[in-house]
């Protein structure tokens, strides 16, 4: 269930806090670490040394890179990652529109404890580095704000710096029409590890479909040399319903890459999530949503959509098939806001900028390529050739 709304619009923000939810529902210990700069960011100093703790995708620990101090991971002993109600959040976040209550400011600065250099975080930015010393810094409260959707889970980087290098590699080699140079030299750029934010949905579907079944068939026509056979199709018409359940829809939901780049990138091992916590940030740039969850729906509903006509397809079976009627229905929806790890990587090739990023869970790379025209046209040119001489092969 949602949590209660302020009960006055001219409640302050500030007298907001009884929309967070309880401690442990969804993330884990949030005094965990300090807050800094009169709590507007939150580090996570080494109990040896002081210095800043990172997190290790190795170990899966945080760890001071100085003196070697390490440290478990600390969530509260309820924290689950659990499907949040759909209609319950849009009717919170409703409310509070109707209040008057203002989303968190896009542009924020916070001063480094460090160094005491100002850190500005802008647009989605939720967890970055201090440009002067390096130091880890986020932003505080912003993944659980009390006027945003808060942050369910959080996949932490599972594929470390060393093995995301050695799998740019191989997709480089692995590449097809790619000039010979870009191969041999490979790819060079400074890998981000970025933590993007995505909605998943689950639902159950219940629908209705009408079309037309096609069966092939063939006749012979002509006589004498005219003779031939020709394949015709038999149109039956068909109709039916069926129940379908999705688990675990996924949309991405920011605006910083394209959509066919996040969906090659799936399969997600979303059984490895763990709660929502700050610590898993730490050493890492981080961003929260800028798509909203209604919009994410309707990606996730799109997606659905082409899966159930396939669906139907299969359903009307024969040789060819038409899709006349298709309606959907959907209920019971549940929701995650999930934080998921890419190594992300920009490069030049020729004066042109390309885009990489690699699944943090898997390893999988897609992204952006030069193509070779040369070796286009060289297989266009191999390809019309053997056509020409299959079509002499049969005259003769």
């Amino acid at each position: 269930m949602p949590p209660p709304l302020p009960s006055s619009p001219d409640d302050p923000p500030d007298a907001a806090q009884g929309l967070a939810e309880p401690p442990g529902v969804r993330g884990s210990t949030r005094g965990a670490g300090e807050t800094m700069d009169d709590g507007k960011g939150r580090t996570f100093p080494c109990e040896g040394c002081g210095a800043d703790l990172h997190f290790t995708v190795g170990t899966q620990h945080l760890k001071c890179p100085h003196c070697g101090f390490e440290k478990d991971l600390e969530f509260q002993p309820e924290a689950v990652v659990a499907e949040q109600d759909f209609e319950g959040m849009l009717e919170r976040l409703q409310e509070l529109r109707r209040k008057g209550v203002q989303d968190e400011q896009q542009t924020s600065e916070v001063r480094c404890s460090s160094c005491g250099g100002q850190v500005v975080f802008s647009g989605t930015l939720t967890s970055s580095e201090c440009p002067y010393c390096a130091s880890p810094i986020q932003r505080e409260n912003i993944h659980t704000s009390d006027f945003r959707v808060p942050v369910d889970g959080v996949l932490p980087f599972l594929v470390d710096h060393e093995r995301a290098a050695a799998e740019l590699r191989t997709w480089v080699k692995s590449l097809w029409f790619a000039p010979n140079e870009f191969k041999q030299k490979g790819v060079t750029g400074k890998f981000q590890g970025v933590y993007q934010p995505y909605w998943t949905f689950d639902f159950e579907t219940f629908t209705r479909y009408a079309g037309q079944r096609g069966d092939h068939y063939t006749v012979t026509v002509g006589s004498g040399k005219d003779e031939r056979r020709e394949t015709r199709t038999n149109w039956t018409r068909t109709e039916g319903s069926f129940h379908r359940f999705f688990d675990d829809v996924l949309c991405f939901a920011s605006k910083g890459l394209p959509e066919w780049m996040t969906q090659a990138l799936e399969p997600w091992p979303l059984d490895d999530l763990k709660p929502f916590n700050q610590q898993m940030l730490a050493g890492f740039l981080a961003r929260t949503y800028d798509i909203t969850i209604e919009t994410g729906l309707d990606g996730a509903r799109s997606r659905a959509e082409a899966a159930l006509s396939q669906d139907i397809r299969g359903r009307i079976g024969g040789d060819e098939q038409r899709i006349d009627h298709q309606q959907t229905q959907y209920n019971a929806i549940t929701y995650k806001h999930l934080l998921l790890p890419l190594w992300l990587l920009a490069y030049q090739y020729k004066g042109k900028l390309y885009q990489v990023a690699i699944n943090g869970g898997t390893g999988e790379v897609q992204g952006e390529r030069p193509y070779s025209a040369w070796k286009i046209f060289f297989a266009i040119l191999a390809g019309v050739i053997a056509a020409g001489g299959i079509y002499l092969l049969t005259q003769r």
